[in-house]
This record gives C-alpha cells, sequence and structure tokens, in this order.
C-alpha cells in the first residue's frame, strides 16, 4: 500500500498517510479541521526488503561474477602447466 503526503494549505502542516491506489484524497486537516489539505507528489523510497531471508548476494550481477570465475580458472590452469616435471 503507497504513503501519500500531504500538506495544509492553511496551517502548512505536512501529513503521511498510507491509502490504497482507489482511496479518494483526504481533504479535512486533522490539525485546523479545514477542507484545504492536499495530495503532494513525493519522491517515493523505493522497493524496500524487510525481514530476514534477503542477502546482498541475491541480486549481485551475475554478468562480474561470472567473469571473475573465468578469469580464476584461467589463474588455475596457468599455474598447473608452469609446474616443473622432474624425470
Amino acid at each position: 500500500m503507497p504513503t501519500y503526503d500531504y500538506i495544509c494549505n492553511d496551517c502548512k502542516k505536512m501529513y503521511e498517510y498510507f491509502q490504497t491506489m482507489s482511496d479518494a484524497p483526504i481533504k479535512e486537516c486533522p490539525k485546523c479541521k479545514e477542507n484545504s489539505l492536499r495530495r503532494v507528489i513525493s519522491g517515493g523510497t523505493g522497493l524496500i526488503f524487510k525481514g530476514s531471508g534477503y542477502y546482498l548476494t541475491d541480486y549481485k550481477n551475475k554478468k562480474n561474477q561470472s567473469s571473475k570465475n573465468k578469469k580464476s580458472n584461467k589463474n588455475k590452469k596457468d599455474n598447473t602447466s608452469k609446474k616443473k616435471v622432474e624425470s
């Protein structure tokens, strides 16, 4: 459910309300009781994950990770080919 910001045109007090998108805008200011409340466009907070089970590594760029693996595998191959073989 989105959070909407409201500001009163009379007393200039700002409020936040949780409302569904289909709810009508609130008109009456809780402080001065006038019908001068208007909805303000806010920047929003984006997507927030709360709770356990979300890890930073879950959403890392897979492309960068695979290129790192290729480099480490190449280094391992180079090291094994440079070993001296004694006869």
